[in-house]
């Protein structure tokens, strides 16, 4: 039941997380500076979402203590957040939402290989179950990689005049940039789901460790905005799709995303977490498709199959790898019981009846 939970949470973080950057280009097109735009929505989480959740949940509960040493680790791992956000939105404004999405599929590559030379994977090809994961992880980049050098006739054309659309596409984009950019936050997503579930197995208090950090991430942000934006018109909020940019990103990809991702590296580990980045680009094509009027390309639709195949290993080595543990749990239990012999029983029986 728990797998089946995490997975439809999951799923349904990225299809959020890819609209959500869809309107930050948006906003980042009409003027709006992304530094700003990383404190805002950081500032807004914390405010508006984080902390009444945090007062309501912990209202009839005891709240877990909190020691120096945690404090100091949720602050690094608030760094590694703002190091994420700041290269993440950087390489938007770069490039696109598209590009992101595809660039963002390195994330299991560099968490598998940070997994394991942490020790938190274990990697064994003659186990089915860890084949089926390793292959799956390089299908599904696959599968991106077609998307993103792939492009192919066009399978359905269509003609958009969509507003939203003109503002995606009217600056000129500096690719390389912004992918090299874009490259350097999926290691930092790697390294942030490694150090995130070692804090939440020291600590697992999801939603309080979450609001600490998101804290931690306002305060670095807003240092960072203040040196490198010297424009002050910029802190300047406008009732216009920069407000809107802002809420969806403060609600869904900071507050939202956030809280998910932590309660499922403590649930499942952090390379679970990265294997459903590849089905961020499946959901920038039907998005671009469906909203903005982009054509639909035969490299999109064979890339999102192979990612499909990919994602679906992924997910099958994954439940065997718990079946198996759950059986060794049952084993384990059985060879722990008391065990009395067939003999010495019918000679306890004898003896109480003699």
């Amino acid at each position: 039941m728990w797998s089946v939970g995490v997975t439809a949470v999951m799923v349904a973080v990225e299809c959020l997380e890819v609209g959500s950057s869809t309107l930050n280009k948006a906003a980042m097109n009409k003027g709006k500076s992304d530094f700003v735009l990383i404190v805002y929505s950081n500032a807004f989480a914390a405010i508006f979402i984080l902390l009444p959740s945090t007062f309501i949940y912990y209202r009839n509960r005891t709240r877990p203590p909190r020691t120096v040493s945690i404090i100091c680790k949720i602050f690094g791992l608030g760094l590694i957040s703002c190091c994420v956000q700041t290269c993440l939105y950087v390489g938007i404004g770069y490039s696109s939402p598209t590009l992101s999405s595809a660039i963002v599929d390195l994330t299991p590559a560099f968490t598998f290989i940070l997994a394991l030379i942490s020790r938190m994977e274990k990697l064994d090809l003659r186990v089915q179950s860890s084949l089926a994961k390793s292959i799956g992880t390089m299908v599904s980049i696959a599968g991106a990689l077609t998307v993103t050098l792939y492009k192919g006739p066009a399978l359905v054309s269509m003609s958009s005049s969509s507003n939203l659309h003109n503002e995606l596409r009217s600056p000129q984009k500096n690719w390389i940039i912004g992918g090299l950019v874009l490259a350097a936050s999926s290691f930092f997503l790697s390294l942030l789901y490694i150090v995130q579930t070692s804090i939440i197995r020291e600590y697992p208090e999801e939603l309080m460790a979450t609001f600490i950090c998101c804290v931690f991430v306002t305060v670095q942000s807003t240092v960072v905005a203040l040196i490198a934006e010297r424009n002050p018109n910029s802190w300047r909020l406008k009732p216009d799709m920069e407000l809107i940019a802002i809420g969806c990103s403060a609600f869904f990809a900071v507050a939202l995303r956030s809280l998910a991702h932590t309660w499922a590296c403590h649930k499942k580990g952090p390379v679970y977490v990265s294997m459903y980045k590849p089905l961020g680009i499946v959901f920038a094509i039907i998005m671009g498709v469906t909203l903005l009027g982009d054509n639909l390309y035969l490299g999109s639709v064979v890339g999102a199959t192979i990612v499909a195949f990919g994602f679906y290993s992924v997910i099958w080595g994954q439940s065997e790898e718990e079946k198996m543990v759950d059986d060794k749990d049952i084993d384990s239990l059985k060879s722990s019981s008391p065990k009395v012999p067939l003999l010495q029983t019918k000679s306890i029986f004898c003896r109480n009846y003699a």
